[in-house]
């Protein structure tokens, strides 16, 4: 079990028997289920066309508790994770439903520290594990192994929301604003991290390309932007990854609402999973 932040492939859920609880974004007066009342591509339309900051809304105590009943059913084990508990209160809220079941279900909730598609490499790793025939305990060895391993960066496009999310100052947003300087961000822990600024998309270029040339070893990765076409930057990172990396696909995902109620619009990101070798691996499984 996972929530809308986790990006999967189409048919993946469906295939690996994952139940995706929604997250809701309320933008001025409209709310939407992630994933279920709107996509990410009318989102950020409609958030072209509003000068309101939208907000992230996790599920409620209730609908956690509904959705593990329902599967409790079914089964007598549930590992449930979930974006990270640094950028919305969805772990939490799934913990406090959790102990309503102790008794007739036992559910392992997760933190991944993570969101979108490193929130979706998490869930599917678990389904397929699952699916082998795994014990519970194995699998959240095996998750939790992983969690280091999944690495995010961000271009954004504005100071705006790092300011309302309280990671900068008032008058340091101000200042960036007159500057037009874009910050350059990480998921560190599980929270975003500013860690430069610079000042034009090009540069931010550079540094993206920097991060993942620092890399000996990558299994997955995806460049993240706000439309499905790719934007000019995003074909001069794709050409430099390339020539670096042409054994690996690169991808281009819309990342989700709810990242962009923490980040903005018209942002440009890279994820990476570097992977566990066969040694790390071992040592997860208790080789």
């Amino acid at each position: 079990m996972t929530d809308s932040t986790a990006h999967l492939e189409a048919g993946v859920a469906k295939r690996l028997g994952i139940t995706v609880v929604p997250l809701t974004v309320r933008l001025e007066e409209e709310t939407f289920r992630e994933g279920v009342d709107i996509t990410a591509e009318e989102f950020f339309q409609k958030l072209d066309r509003s000068s309101a900051m939208p907000v992230a809304l996790p599920p409620s105590v209730e609908d956690f508790q509904a959705v593990y009943t329902k599967l409790s059913k079914t089964t007598d084990q549930i590992i449930s994770i979930h974006i990270s508990s640094k950028l919305s209160q969805t772990c939490n809220r799934a913990n406090v439903a959790s102990q309503a079941l102790l008794g007739r279900c036992e559910i392992t909730v997760i933190d991944s520290l993570t969101t979108s598609l490193g929130l979706g490499i998490l869930a599917t790793a678990a389904a397929q594990a699952a699916a082998k025939g795994q014990p519970l305990d194995e699998i959240e060895l095996l998750i939790r192994g992983m969690i280091p391993h999944i690495y995010i960066v961000f271009l954004a496009e504005t100071l705006e929301y790092l300011e309302r999310g309280g990671r900068i100052g008032q008058a340091q947003a101000l200042l960036g604003t007159m500057l037009n300087i874009k910050p350059f961000l990480a998921i560190e822990d599980g929270e975003i991290i500013p860690l430069e600024k610079v000042r034009t998309r090009e540069k931010a270029v550079d540094k993206l390309f920097e991060f993942v040339a620092e890399f000996s070893q990558i299994e997955q990765i995806a460049i993240m932007q706000s439309t499905p076409e790719p934007i000019e930057e995003t074909k001069l990172l794709i050409e430099r990854l390339e020539i670096a990396f042409p054994k690996i696909e690169h991808p281009i995902l819309v990342y989700e609402p709810v990242l962009a109620c923490h980040i903005g619009p018209n942002g440009l990101g890279v994820i990476v999973y570097e992977g566990l070798n066969e040694e790390g691996l071992g040592e997860q499984i208790g080789i």
